[in-house]
């Protein structure tokens, strides 16, 4: 069976959802309602609020296959984007591949109409993020059970938060330059290791300070970097992140993840019970939103099945803080 075909096995008509400003599904969790958004809005592309808390019109998909890259998890749906940056990812896989990189294994981006996610992201909200795999695309198509089930890997050594040098490669480090280089680019998330190993390359010379500071360390993002971009020219409901600032990244705000408070968990206060976590409705996104969600999606394009509660169980959740800070 062809990968197309295979594809069109996931495929199911959409369940009408029905948004507005008030009532019942203001303040259903808003998760539950984009989530199952199976198709994007026929309107021009905008993001409306901020990365972690927002949504987006008119996005369109990555589509599944290209000449240097393959999307996978296909079964999620969260190959949608705002026009910039699928146009950026297209990109960077083609200037990759002329860099020596085979091609782009593409991760979650974002969901048809962005917003809140069922599971696995606090952002990829409103169609600026994508996720790269630091796994190489291999010399042949992934079939649909493959891109579902295959396994990026850690770039760190076990039990450590440096790289292990026989994982880590001179090309995976030209890839991230070559990511951070685009001017859309606002910053990319990697983990504490994967920049150590960047200025331990690139951190010598000020004339890379300006990419080189785009690479940010954070949690989690050991098996991929996380690609943000700026807002994009007519989305003026669009929240900028702050800036990355100057220097090249590499000094005492590096050296801060390689101690003991990053890793250390929050000691409870005595006698107070913790917080349940609350549930975000649609009427805590930017009022726009309940407009993207109610509004009209293409006649003619085939939805993807909405995730089933088996499917959704495999996403991988946000890793938590170690108790421990690895060696």
């Amino acid at each position: 069976m062809s990968l197309r075909k295979a594809v069109s096995v996931l495929v199911v008509a959409a369940a009408a959802i029905a948004a507005g400003s008030g009532g019942a599904a203001a303040q259903k969790a808003a998760k539950e309602l984009f989530g199952r958004a199976s198709l994007p809005t026929v309107s021009p592309p905008q993001s409306y609020g901020f990365y972690s808390k927002g949504c987006v019109a008119g996005a369109v998909a990555m589509p599944v296959d290209g000449p240097t890259w393959q999307v996978m998890r296909l079964e999620r749906n969260r190959r949608w984007g705002h026009p910039k940056l699928i146009a950026l990812l297209q990109k960077l896989s083609r200037e990759a591949v002329q860099d020596g990189w085979p091609g782009l294994l593409i991760g979650d981006i974002s969901q048809p109409r962005g917003g809140p996610m069922l599971s696995g992201h606090a952002s990829h909200q409103i169609g600026l993020d994508a996720d790269i795999w630091l796994t190489p695309m291999p010399n042949r198509r992934l079939s649909v059970s493959e891109r579902a089930n295959m396994s990026a890997v850690s770039m760190l050594k076990k039990n450590s938060l440096y790289v292990d040098p026989k994982k880590w490669s001179p090309a995976r480090g030209k890839l991230l330059a070559r990511a951070a280089s685009y001017p859309e680019v606002q910053r990319i998330f990697v983990h504490p290791g994967i920049k150590k190993a960047m200025c331990d390359t690139y951190g010598a010379s000020h004339a890379n300070d300006a990419w080189m500071n785009k690479l940010r360390p954070y949690w989690g993002h050991y098996y991929h970097f996380h690609v943000r971009l700026f807002c994009q020219p007519g989305s003026p409901g669009c929240k900028p992140q702050q800036s990355t600032g100057s220097g090249n990244g590499c000094g005492k705000s590096l050296a801060w993840w390689f101690t003991s408070e990053p890793w250390a968990p929050k000691k409870p206060k005595p006698g107070k019970k913790p917080a349940k976590p609350r549930v975000v409705t649609l009427n805590d996104l930017p009022k726009a939103c309940a407009g993207v969600l109610g509004a009209p999606a293409p006649a003619t394009a085939v939805p993807v099945q909405a995730l089933s509660r088996t499917a959704a169980s495999r996403l991988p959740v946000i890793p938590p803080i170690p108790a421990k800070r690895p060696n």
